[in-house]
C-alpha cells in the first residue's frame, strides 16, 4: 500500500524554517549548515491478567540546526517551530562553533553526497494511530486472558509500543528530504509459579519489533493466535525441565536468539566511531580496531555480515539519515574477513574512506545526530539446509530458542548470552528442554566455530527497540536479520550450579 508524509506534518511550514535557519548560517560565511525539524508521537499500552493496566501516548516535537564553522561543528535545538525559533537557532549554533574552534585542536571535514530531494514512507499498512485505543486495549486484554484462562499459566502480561517518526531535514548543498517511519513492538510473556518449590518461570513471545503498521497485531507476518496457544506447554514443560552439566556441546541457535549475538558482538564492534575510540558509552570501544580492517579473521569462510538501511520493514531503515545521505546496504564480514565499519560522513572523510553508508540518527529533535547502527545481519547460505537439518546435523548438542539476558565486556570480546528456551538434541532430534543455562564465548571463536547457516526459508529479521548510545544518552530501534546456524563445541554454562539434577 503506498502512503505518503501525514498531510499534518507537511503543513507546517518546512520550507520557510530551513531558509530561515540556512540563510542565517550562509550569511556568517559556514561550510556547512543543516536543518532538522521533527515530530515523533509514541504510544504504550499495556494489560495484566485480563485487565488493562496502562495506556499513554505523547509527541515530542521540534527543530534543530547544526552548523560547521572553522573545522568545529556547532548545534543548537528548540522545541519551537517557527521561523523566528530557525533563525534564532542558527545563530546560537555558530555562537557554538566559534567557541569550540577556539578551544579544539581538531578539524572536522564531511565525506562528499549527491543533493537529494525527495520524499520517503517506511513499508506499512495501517497506521496503529488510526487504530481505535479501545481497539489497541481489547487485543492485549484478550491476549492475556486467553493465556490465564489456561490452569498452567499463573499470570500473563502484554504491551505493545508503537512509534510514528516524522522528520524534515534540508542542507546548505540543497537537500531537502520528508520522512515517515511506523514501527511497533508486540510482546506477551506467561508466568508459571511452582508454589511447592517457591520457584517461577516465564516465557515470552517470539515475535519481533517491526517496521511495521497495525496490520502485524492482525496477523500479518506473525501467527499469534499459533504463539499464545504454544504458550502453555511450552511454559509448563520448562518448569519442570531438567538442568544438565556444563560443558561444550555442538549448538543450534535459532534466529530469535542469535539477532541479540549479533547486535553485541559485530553491531556495535563495527561502529566505526567505537573502533576508532571516539565513542565508549554504553558499549565500551571495539576490538575490531581500524588497523584490522581487510585482515582480521572475524569468524569461519561462511561468515556474511551486512550493514543495511534499506531492508524491507527493518526497524534502522531509513530513505535518508540525519546527515542527508540516501539509504544503502554494504558488507561488514565477508567470507570471515572483516571488509567494514558503519560510517557517518565525519567519521568516512576521517578515514578516507569515501561516501558515508548512512548510518547518522538522533533520537529527537533536541539531540545532535550521532553515528548509529544500521540493520546489521547475517545472511543465509542459498540453498541452505532447514533448522531441523541443522538439527540433525548437530546429532548430540543443544538448540537455543529466544533472547533473554546477555552480557559482554567492554571492547565486544567476551560474552555470555541466556535464552527463552534450551532443548536437548540427541541423535539430531530434539529430545525436551533443559533450562539453567547460558552459552560463553569469545567472538572471533565463536563465529569461527559456525560451521553451517540455514538457508532463506530460516532468515528472520529480529531486532530491539531500545539500543542506547552516546552521552547525554539516545536510544535507537535496530533490526537484525539471521538464518538458524550450527555452532561447534560451544561453551555451555549451568547457571545455578545443580547440574545432575
Amino acid at each position: 500500500m503506498s502512503r505518503s508524509v501525514d498531510p499534518s506534518f507537511r503543513a507546517l511550514p518546512l520550507d520557510r524554517l530551513a531558509d530561515a535557519a540556512l540563510s542565517a548560517a550562509g550569511r556568517a560565511g559556514v561550510a556547512h549548515a543543516e536543518v532538522r525539524v521533527e515530530r515523533t508521537r509514541v504510544g504504550h499500552t499495556s494489560a495484566r491478567d485480563g485487565r488493562l493496566e496502562s495506556d499513554s501516548d505523547g509527541i515530542r516535537a521540534g527543530l534543530s540546526v547544526r552548523v560547521l564553522h572553522e573545522g568545529t561543528w556547532g548545534f543548537a535545538a528548540t522545541s519551537g517551530i517557527s521561523v523566528d525559533h530557525a533563525a534564532a537557532a542558527a545563530a546560537e549554533a555558530l555562537e557554538v562553533a566559534r567557541i569550540s574552534a577556539a578551544l579544539s585542536t581538531e578539524r572536522v571535514e564531511l565525506a562528499p553526497e549527491p543533493v537529494h530531494i525527495a520524499e520517503w514512507v517506511s513499508s506499512f499498512e495501517i497506521n496503529p494511530y488510526e487504530v481505535p485505543a479501545t481497539e489497541r486495549a481489547e487485543v492485549l486484554i484478550d491476549w492475556t486472558a486467553r493465556l490465564t484462562a489456561d490452569r498452567r499459566v499463573d499470570h500473563a502480561d502484554a504491551s505493545v509500543t508503537t512509534v510514528q517518526e516524522d522528520k524534515f531535514y534540508a542542507d546548505s548543498a540543497g537537500t531537502r528530504t520528508t520522512q515517515e517511519r511506523v514501527r511497533l513492538h508486540p510482546a506477551v510473556t506467561a508466568v508459571a509459579v511452582d508454589t511447592g518449590r517457591g520457584t517461577f518461570e516465564t516465557m515470552r513471545t517470539l515475535a519481533p519489533p517491526v517496521g511495521r503498521g497495525w496490520e502485524y497485531v492482525r496477523g500479518r507476518g506473525w501467527d499469534w493466535d499459533a504463539e499464545l496457544e504454544s504458550l502453555p506447554e511450552l511454559l509448563a514443560e520448562k518448569l519442570t525441565a531438567p538442568t544438565m552439566d556444563a560443558g561444550r556441546y555442538d549448538v543450534v541457535i535459532d534466529p530469535s536468539n542469535l539477532w541479540l549475538t549479533i547486535h553485541e558482538s559485530v553491531g556495535h564492534a563495527t561502529e566505526l566511531d567505537r573502533a576508532l575510540g571516539y565513542e565508549a558509552a554504553y558499549a565500551g570501544t571495539s576490538f575490531a580496531t581500524f588497523d584490522r580492517l581487510g585482515a582480521l579473521r572475524y569468524g569461519s569462510a561462511i561468515m556474511h555480515v551486512t550493514g543495511d538501511r534499506t531492508v524491507e520493514h527493518g526497524l534502522a531503515t531509513v530513505g535518508y539519515d540525519d546527515e542527508g545521505v540516501q539509504g544503502q546496504a554494504w558488507d561488514l564480514v565477508r567470507d570471515g574477513v572483516l571488509v567494514g565499519y558503519q560510517l557517518n560522513r565525519a567519521m568516512a572523510a576521517r578515514q578516507g574512506l569515501g561516501r558515508s553508508n548512512g548510518c547518522a540518527y538522533a533520537d529527537s529533535p533536541l539531540r545532535v545526530p550521532l553515528q548509529r547502527m544500521a540493520n546489521v545481519s547475517l545472511q543465509p547460505a542459498a540453498g541452505g539446509p532447514s533448522t531441523e537439518e541443522l538439527i540433525a546435523a548437530a546429532g548430540d548438542g543443544l538448540y537455543i530458542v529466544g533472547d533473554r539476558s546477555w552480557s559482554i565486556d567492554m571492547q565486544r570480546y567476551n560474552f555470555q548470552f541466556t535464552g527463552q528456551r534450551f532443548y536437548r538434541i540427541r541423535g539430531g532430534r530434539l529430545a525436551g528442554q533443559v533450562r539453567d543455562l547460558a552459552y560463553q564465548g569469545v567472538t572471533t571463536e565463536f563465529w569461527g566455530s559456525m560451521e553451517a547457516v540455514g538457508g532463506p526459508a530460516t532468515f528472520v529479521l529480529g531486532g530491539a527497540f531500545n539500543c542506547g548510545k552516546g552521552q547525554p544518552g539516545q536510544v535507537a530501534a535496530v533490526s537484525h536479520g539471521c538464518p538458524s546456524a550450527l555452532f561447534r563445541q560451544v561453551r555451555i554454562l549451568n547457571t545455578n550450579d545443580e547440574a545432575g539434577r
